[in-house]
């Protein structure tokens, strides 16, 4: 009988909390992503599987990283327009 390979993560805990709180579209995908891991694992198409559960984490990350730069920039953009004068502070 052939062993199983061991269950990948789904990383769904990330998916919901990266939609939520951070980038919606992004975290969308990772959600997509983080469901079809089970779903692939317990079909036996452990390929799938794995590879689901590295979409999931990578587009969960990018979720976070999108919201980073998203709030960079505006803390960039509030301090040229409180050196412009555009904005009292």
């Amino acid at each position: 009988m052939e062993q199983k390979p061991e269950r990948p993560k789904n990383y769904l805990a990330l998916a919901i909390i990266s939609t939520i709180a951070c980038c919606m579209p992004l975290g969308i995908v990772s959600i997509i992503y983080s469901t079809k891991v089970d779903t692939a694992y317990n079909d036996g198409n452990y390929a799938l599987a794995e590879s689901s559960s590295k979409k999931a984490k990578n587009w969960g990350i990018a979720s976070m990283v999108a919201i980073g730069v998203i709030l960079i920039l505006y803390v960039i953009i509030m301090l040229i327009a409180v050196a412009a004068g555009a904005i009292d502070a």
